[in-house]
């Protein structure tokens, strides 16, 4: 199996604090993260500045604000961005940002991302699709509140424009999202219907659906991660803190060495158990050579250097070659 790419999502939890995001590139370093993501929009390309916030939103944040006056003190102007991203290569990790408009595709392009996540609300956005497309670049695209018609819509506009590097994350955008809303079969289900790779971006409290989403043959997982859930913004109290993080990267670790390459066959650490473990034909009683091998006499007892009880069958109603003691184990 090829190694899981782990996207470490800090998003807009830098609460637009240059320090709070370089810690948040710190921590996603240390826990072993793959690349660490920001999100990059210009408010006014972005929402209208009347457009309502989401439930969970309101409940994190400022209940009498606006979804654009919470989104435009969040902005990372090129700057930041240039000034992250070579921050993040000092720390050895893969910089990446989400686009959520066409100028922040060109900016991103411009300061030499190699690979582009699209967010859940944009895969219906047509403009959008073509315009990522046709940079001939790797695509990530997540597919939250999305069906398989949606999917379908947006890989061809993809394709049809150039991207042949496409892998499609299964995503719930509720934050939290309930367990029940998961439906993580359903990364399966675009795997088979589109023949493409697929991962999971989760937004599930805890680290448990995505080390899960590995075992079912995730290939990007992404999770939102926070240096304190207690901190005010929207994506926080949703988020992992930085042990969380690190130990969710330590068991997709461990799931990708045991999925192994699917051959049954014994495995190197087990094979000094085989003798031990298994069984052989033995004496039950004492054996005079030329004694006749019965059910009587004959018995299947540990250890198994022997011969084997699968040819039980073929040792009954033989001749003893030799005399046996009780216990002993029976020759050819």
């Amino acid at each position: 199996m090829s190694k899981v790419f782990i996207i470490a999502e800090a998003g807009v939890n830098h609460n637009g604090d240059m320090q709070l995001a370089k810690q948040l590139i710190d921590v996603a370093s240390e826990a072993g993260a793959d690349a660490v993501k920001f999100q990059s929009f210009k408010a006014e390309k972005l929402v209208t500045k009347t457009a309502k916030k989401a439930a969970y939103q309101s409940k994190t944040t400022d209940a009498d604000e606006n979804q654009f006056n919470m989104i435009k003190k969040l902005e990372l102007d090129m700057d930041k961005h240039i000034e992250l991203k070579k921050y993040a290569e000092n720390k050895g990790i893969l910089f990446l940002s989400s686009p959520f408009d066409l100028e922040s595709i060109d900016d991103l392009n411009k300061l030499g991302i190699d690979l582009f996540k699209i967010p859940s609300g944009e895969i219906t956005n047509l403009p959008y699709l073509r315009k990522i497309a046709k940079l001939n670049k790797p695509i990530i695209i997540s597919t939250g509140m999305a069906t398989l018609g949606e999917i379908e819509a947006a890989l061809e506009v993809l394709k049809k424009n150039g991207a042949s590097n496409i892998t499609v994350l299964h995503c719930n955008t509720e934050y939290p999202t309930p367990m029940q809303d998961v439906n993580l079969l359903a990364m399966n289900t675009i795997k088979q219907s589109f023949q493409v790779d697929v991962g999971y971006s989760d937004h599930t409290l805890g680290i448990e659906i995505p080390v899960a989403a590995v075992a079912l043959g995730a290939k990007v997982i992404e999770k939102h991660f926070t240096l304190d859930k207690e901190m005010e913004g929207p994506d926080h109290a949703a988020s992992l803190d930085p042990m969380e993080l690190k130990e969710m990267v330590e068991k997709i670790r461990n799931v990708e060495l045991a999925l192994g390459n699917g051959i049954k066959q014994p495995s190197v650490s087990e094979k000094s158990n085989k003798e031990i473990v298994r069984k052989s034909i033995v004496a039950n009683k004492k054996i005079t050579k030329g004694e006749v091998l019965t059910e009587d006499n004959l018995t299947i007892k540990r250890p198994g250097d022997g011969i084997s009880p699968m040819n039980w069958d073929q040792i009954i109603g033989t001749i003893a070659t030799k005399d046996y003691e009780e216990d002993e184990l029976i020759q050819l």
